[in-house]
């Protein structure tokens, strides 16, 4: 255990040394709400900072309850009796895997995205593994790849790989389902984290601040191997119920506020050189078969790197190979070598790019982010002088989806999830910003119109079930419940009227573009019908009054937030009301 810990300390300094623009140090709060947990807490977390050593990020501290609520006014005084804050990584992950890719390449590494092994390729005279039979996902075409070693580093699909080897070998990867929701970045401060080590199932739950956003999980439960793992409803209420356990009664924990949720499977495995196959393994297991395939399997993020070590440390023993020392610990990876904290800065004053977009690029491309600033495009107004952004809330730009294409990006799917993180942070922000996107990939690989047309259907069908856009949209149905008092019912219905002004029992764009030019605000048809199309449950063109009646009763419940329609009429009421009060001088005042 004392190995495994120190190992994985040791590979997170390097981590945070080889990518600096892409992780650094967080804060963790442990709140304490029972005396005893205090010293209990404070004694693990400090024999953690000393097996740290010198690679400790920095000393774990005790705070009182004042200045705990200082730092996270967002937490329950009830019963709080202090906190213990530590320190631990975080990174940008998807990025990180790709930067961890652009280096092999940049080192002579042969790399192909979008690839599948069909079967194992053995001489037929030693019965050894001497290739794979691979197929091009995107064309269908198949092609053979001879290698002297194969290694199978294939995650929760290890065991697929391993009986494409040998039918009768037993399973040693058992996946783990793990649900992670956002939530806006008020739900948390900046830069302070939160962890509950005891959650009502004996789960641990994480509550960060991410991206300006805030991610909270996970959960851990059994699950089948799929490469289209799904969140649910369960799972996302889980999360939302211990959240709710350890933030005041102010704040009121909406599940309207879950602005993304995904699934990620863990490939937890079983070491089948132990006695105990059973039990499962703490660290990564590196096996060989009989006919030479190397497999490595399980671990984590932080220790990628001597997994990688362990398993070609293998491979060059199994097979021979000639090559000299592991030469990876202190290599910089792709963007680090001339990122400074300050680089954004330059980015701004070279270019004329907005501040967040500019600390945006640096922390993600590192000094490579120059090469995206160069193929911005110019903005036409005063400020900022290059930049558009994909979406007006989030940095991402657009001259990243043109960046991303020249990084291997074949899909809109790359583009929204594994380039931008936009569809991890906001669904429907990714889903408003996949028309412009899937345009300018086109225009980069010559996509026809039938191919933006499949590609635009692919990522809205990915967003819909893999990033937790059905089960918020479920949050509202034609068999929602409404649950309003008479008083509101009838607030509600009097305001559906000021639109409905010829009592058809249902409002259109004509309706609300009427009553919009009646307090003068312009917006283009395109977009209320996006606005529309959010509460047309009968998808008919027309909410009717039901229908808006359902949605104020969800919003109400806390199942539904950020509605534009809500947020519009209600806007439009209040306009209309003021116009309506008499501006007479009364009683001779000012």
């Amino acid at each position: 255990m004392y190995r495994m810990v120190k190992e994985a300390l040791e590979e997170r300094a390097h981590l945070l040394q080889s990518a600096p623009h892409l992780s650094g140090a967080l804060p963790i709060m442990l709140p304490i709400y029972k005396w005893w947990q205090l010293p209990y807490y404070w004694i693990g977390i400090k024999l953690y900072d000393l097996v740290a050593g010198r690679q400790c990020l920095k000393s774990s501290y005790v705070l009182t309850k004042s200045r705990a609520l200082e730092l996270f006014p967002m937490l329950r005084r009830d019963k709080l009796v202090g906190a213990i804050v530590y320190y631990d990584g975080q990174h940008n992950d998807a990025r990180m895997n790709l930067a961890i890719a652009l280096t092999a390449a940049r080192y002579g590494a042969a790399t192909a995205n979008y690839t599948e092994v069909r079967h194992l390729l053995k001489c037929s005279d030693t019965g050894r593994v001497c290739g794979v039979r691979c197929r091009d996902v995107l064309t269908g075409k198949e092609f053979d790849v001879r290698a002297k070693c194969v290694i199978n580093a294939t995650g929760p699909f290890t065991d697929s790989v391993r009986k494409m080897d040998d039918q009768e070998v037993p399973n040693i990867c058992q996946p783990s389902a793990g649900v992670h929701i956002v939530m806006p970045g008020y739900y948390s401060p900046d830069n302070m984290g939160l962890l509950d080590p005891d959650t009502s199932d004996g789960r641990v739950i994480f509550f960060l601040p991410w991206e300006k956003m805030t991610i909270a999980g996970t959960t851990d439960s059994p699950t089948d191997v799929t490469a289209h793992p799904i969140p649910t409803e369960e799972d996302i209420n889980f999360i939302l119920c211990e959240v709710r356990n350890y933030l005041g009664p102010d704040v009121e924990v909406r599940r309207g506020d879950v602005l993304a949720a995904w699934s990620g499977i863990r490939p937890l495995v079983t070491n089948p050189d132990s006695k105990d196959t059973q039990s499962l393994s703490r660290n990564h297991v590196v096996t060989i078969s009989d006919s030479g395939l190397i497999t490595i399997a399980g671990g984590k993020w932080t220790t990628y790197r001597a997994m990688a070590r362990d398993t070609i440390d293998a491979a060059v023993r199994e097979h021979n190979l000639e090559a000299g020392s592991c030469r990876t610990m202190g290599l910089q990876l792709e963007g680090a070598q001339d990122w400074s904290p300050t680089l954004y800065i330059r980015l701004v004053q070279d270019y004329g790019l907005e501040s967040e977009v500019a600390q945006h690029l640096a922390s993600t491309y590192g000094d490579k982010a120059f090469e995206v600033a160069k193929i911005a495009q110019v903005t036409g107004k005063r400020w900022p002088i290059v930049g558009k952004r994909l979406v007006s809330e989030f940095p991402y730009i657009e001259a990243e989806v043109v960046y991303g294409v020249k990084e291997y990006a074949c899909t809109a799917v790359d583009i929204i999830s594994r380039r931008t993180r936009l569809a991890f942070l906001n669904v429907q922000a990714a889903d408003e910003a996949l028309p412009r996107i899937v345009d300018i990939m086109a225009k980069e690989l010559n996509w026809s119109e039938q191919k933006k047309k499949e590609e635009l259907e692919t990522a809205k069908t990915f967003l819909y079930y893999e990033m937790g856009y059905k089960v918020k949209t479920d949050q509202l149905t034609d068999s929602s419940e409404i649950s309003l008092v008479p008083a509101d019912i009838e607030r509600y219905k009097k305001r559906f009227r000021m639109f409905d002004k010829d009592k058809k029992g249902f409002i259109t764009i004509l309706d609300v573009q009427r009553v919009l030019q009646s307090i003068s605000v312009q917006m283009d048809e395109n977009t209320l019908h996006e606005i529309l199309n959010e509460v047309d449950l009968n998808k008919n063109g027309q909410v009717e009054l039901n229908e808006f009646l359902q949605l104020m009763s969800a919003i109400q419940k806390g199942r539904v937030s950020g509605s534009r329609l809500a947020v519009l009429m209600k806007s439009a009421e209040e306009n209309l009301r003021r116009q309506a009060i008499p501006v007479d001088r009364s009683g001779g005042g000012l």
